[in-house]
C-alpha cells in the first residue's frame, strides 16, 4: 500500500498543477464561458454569412439585408466583449497565481531552517521566477483549450448539418492533429525541463562568481572560474537551441496539419457543391469555416505544448516545495530570561564547547581558528540542523531544537560579518519593517552618522544592490546598525568591525557596550577594542574553551592570547 507521502513524492508536479486549478476554479469557469462564447461567435460568423447568402439567393430580395447586417454586428460585438473580459479574467488569475507560487518558493528558500533541495540559490531564483510563471500558465491554458474545443465542435455540428462527411472530416482531423502533437509535446516538456535546469545552474554559477570575485582576483583564479561559467553557459545555450528546434518542429507540424485539414474541408465542400449535394450558401459556410477554424485549431494544437511546459516547471518547483526541511523546528518558546548556554557541542572543528552567557552579560569569544568561529555562528543562527551536531544549545533555558523558528528569531539574532545589503534606502536596510524603536540609537552606536550626514537625503539616501555605492566599512556599519536596531534579547555578532579603522573600532566597541547594557550580547571577534569592552572573554582554541577572564587579565596571564589579539 502506498502512503500519501510517497504518492506526493511520485507526483509532486501534478499536485502543484491541481492546486493552481483548484485555487482559480471560479476565474477559470468564467474565463471558459467567455472564451467559449468568443470562439462560438467566431465560428458563427461564417455560418451566418452562409445563411445570408442562402436566403438572398432563394428569396432574391434585399429587404433582409439590414437585418443580416444587424445580426453580424451583434456577433462581432459578442466576439469583441467576450474576448476582452475573458482574457482579462484569465490573465489576472494567471498573474496572481504566479505571484503566489513565487512567494511560496521564496519562503521555502529563505526560511531559517532551509529545505534540503540540493539546489543553489541561483537555481532557486530561476524556479521562483520563470518556473512559477510557466506553472501558473495552466490557469489560462485549460480554459483556452476548452474554448477551442467548443469552436471545433460548433464547426463540426454546423458542417454535419450540411453534410455528415464534412462534420466527420473535421472531428477526425482534430483528433488526429491532437494525437500527433501530444506525442511531440512530451519531447518539448522534457527538453524544457532540462533547459530550465541548465539555465538555473548557469545562474547559480554566475551568482557564486559575483560573490567571490574579489578573492578570485586575489589568487588569480578568475580565469579558471570564467572558463567554468562559460562551460555551463554553453550547455544552457545548446539546450536552448535544442528546445527552439523542437518548438519549431512542433509549430511547423501544427501549422501544416491545420492547413491540410482546412484545405481538405474546402476541397470536399467544393466537390459536394459541384455534385449538388450541398447548396451555394452551405459552400460559403464550409469555406468560411475552413478559414476561421484555423485559429481555434492552432490554439487547440498549441495547448498540449503549454500543458507539458507547465508540468515540467511544476516538477522543478516541487524540488523546492516538496523537499524535506533540514531540521524540523519545535513549537516551544524560550523563557523571558536572556541566558545562552552551549553545552558540549561537537561539530566540525568544535570539540565539546561548553560556555554560558548570563542574561545581560556582554561576552566576547576570541576564536583562534576562523573555521571554529564560523561553525559556532552557524549553529546559533540555525543554519546547522540540531541533529547534525552533538551537545545542546539552550536559549532562555530551553534547547534550541525545541523552539519554533519564529520564537527563536524573536529571542536571538546572529548577525554575520558579511551581512547582505539590499537595494533601497539606508532606513529600509536598518529597519526593514519600519517598527524599530532603536533606529536613531543604532545609527549613532554604529557610527553610521557620518554616512547619513554626508547626503542631504539622510536616512532616505538610496542604496544600490549589495551596497555597491558604499565603501566596505560603510556596508559593515550599516549591517551592524540593522542588528542593533532589532534590539533582540540575545545578540550574537561575528567580526562586526573588521572593515573599519582602529579609531572607529574603538568608538563602536564602547557604543555597543553602552547600547546593549542589560541585554545579552556575544561578540565572536579578535578585535582588541571589542575584547576590552566585554565583561568577559572566552578563548576558543582547538575546538574547546581553554581560558576565560577579562581582556586585560588574559593579556598579562596568557602569552598565546596576547600574541593572537594584539596588533
Amino acid at each position: 500500500m502506498t502512503t500519501p507521502d510517497v504518492q506526493r513524492s511520485r507526483r509532486p508536479g501534478s499536485d502543484i498543477l491541481r492546486t493552481a486549478v483548484r485555487r482559480n476554479i471560479g476565474a477559470m469557469a468564467w474565463g471558459t464561458v467567455l472564451m467559449g462564447l468568443y470562439q462560438a461567435g467566431e465560428t458563427a460568423f461564417p455560418i451566418a454569412l452562409g445563411q445570408i447568402v442562402e436566403r438572398t439567393m432563394k428569396d432574391g430580395s434585399t429587404l433582409s439585408l439590414p437585418l443580416a447586417i444587424g445580426a453580424l454586428a451583434v456577433i462581432i460585438t459578442v466576439v469583441s466583449l467576450s474576448w476582452r473580459f475573458g482574457m482579462r479574467i484569465l490573465q489576472k488569475a494567471n498573474t496572481t497565481e504566479a505571484h503566489r507560487w513565487r512567494v511560496q518558493v521564496a519562503a521555502c528558500g529563505l526560511q531559517p531552517v532551509a529545505r534540503d533541495s540540493g539546489l543553489k540559490s541561483g537555481e532557486v531564483l530561476t524556479i521562483a521566477t520563470e518556473d512559477a510563471d510557466q506553472t501558473a500558465d495552466i490557469v489560462e491554458v485549460v480554459p483556452l483549450l476548452i474554448s477551442s474545443m467548443v469552436s471545433v465542435l460548433v464547426a463540426a455540428v454546423a458542417l454535419s448539418m450540411a453534410s455528415l462527411r464534412l462534420g466527420l472530416l473535421v472531428m477526425a482531423g482534430a483528433v488526429a492533429i491532437l494525437a500527433v502533437l501530444s506525442v511531440m509535446s512530451r519531447r518539448i516538456g522534457t527538453s524544457t525541463k532540462e533547459q530550465q535546469a541548465r539555465v538555473a545552474r548557469a545562474g547559480a554559477k554566475v551568482a557564486d562568481l559575483i560573490t567571490g570575485l574579489r578573492p578570485l582576483h586575489g589568487f588569480g583564479g578568475n580565469y579558471a572560474a570564467f572558463r567554468s561559467y562559460r562551460k555551463v553557459s554553453t550547455e544552457a545555450k545548446e539546450q536552448a537551441v535544442t528546445v527552439a528546434r523542437v518548438n519549431g518542429a512542433y509549430a511547423g507540424t501544427a501549422l501544416a496539419l491545420n492547413g491540410i485539414l482546412a484545405v481538405s474541408v474546402s476541397l470536399m465542400a467544393g466537390w459536394l457543391a459541384f455534385d449538388k449535394q450541398i447548396s451555394i450558401g452551405e459552400l460559403v459556410m464550409a469555406v468560411g469555416l475552413a478559414q476561421f477554424i484555423m485559429e481555434p485549431l492552432k490554439l487547440f494544437s498549441d495547448m498540449p505544448k503549454y500543458v507539458m511546459m507547465a508540468r515540467a516547471s511544476a516538477e522543478r518547483m516541487a524540488l523546492v516545495l516538496s523537499a524535506p526541511p533540514m531540521a524540523d523546528p519545535g513549537s516551544e518558546r524560550p523563557t523571558p530570561a536572556g541566558d545562552l548556554d552551549i553545552d558540549g557541542v561537537r561539530y566540525g572543528t568544535l570539540q565539546g564547547v561548553k560556555l554560558r552567557v548570563s542574561a545581560g552579560e556582554f561576552v566576547a569569544i576570541a576564536a583562534y581558528q576562523p573555521r571554529a568561529a564560523a561553525e559556532l555562528a552557524s549553529i546559533l543562527a540555525l543554519a546547522v540542523p540540531p541533529d547534525a551536531y552533538e551537545g545542546v544549545v539552550r536559549v532562555g533555558d530551553r534547547p534550541l531544537s525545541e523552539l519554533s523558528v519564529a520564537s527563536a528569531r524573536e529571542h536571538i539574532l546572529v548577525n554575520p560579518f558579511d551581512g547582505e545589503i539590499f537595494a533601497g534606502t539606508l532606513r529600509s536596510n536598518i529597519d526593514p519593517l519600519g517598527t524599530s524603536r532603536m533606529l536613531a540609537e543604532a545609527v549613532e552606536a554604529s557610527l553610521l552618522t557620518d554616512v547619513v550626514a554626508l547626503h542631504r537625503e539622510g536616512l532616505d539616501y538610496e542604496v544600490r544592490d549589495r551596497g555597491s555605492n558604499l565603501s566596505g566599512g560603510q556596508r559593515q556599519r550599516l549591517s551592524l546598525a540593522r542588528a542593533l536596531a532589532a534590539d533582540s534579547e540575545v545578540l550574537v555578532l561575528r567580526d562586526p568591525t573588521t572593515a573599519v579603522d582602529a579609531v572607529t573600532e574603538q568608538l563602536v566597541a564602547r557604543n555597543i557596550a553602552t547600547l546593549r547594557r542589560d541585554r545579552t550580547t556575544v561578540v565572536i571577534t579578535s578585535s582588541p577594542a571589542l575584547l576590552d569592552a566585554a565583561d568577559r572573554v572566552l578563548v576558543l582554541d582547538d575546538g574547546v574553551v581553554k581560558a576565560e577572564g577579562t581582556h586585560r587579565q588574559l593579556l598579562t596571564m596568557d602569552r598565546d592570547y596576547s600574541l593572537a589579539v594584539t596588533r
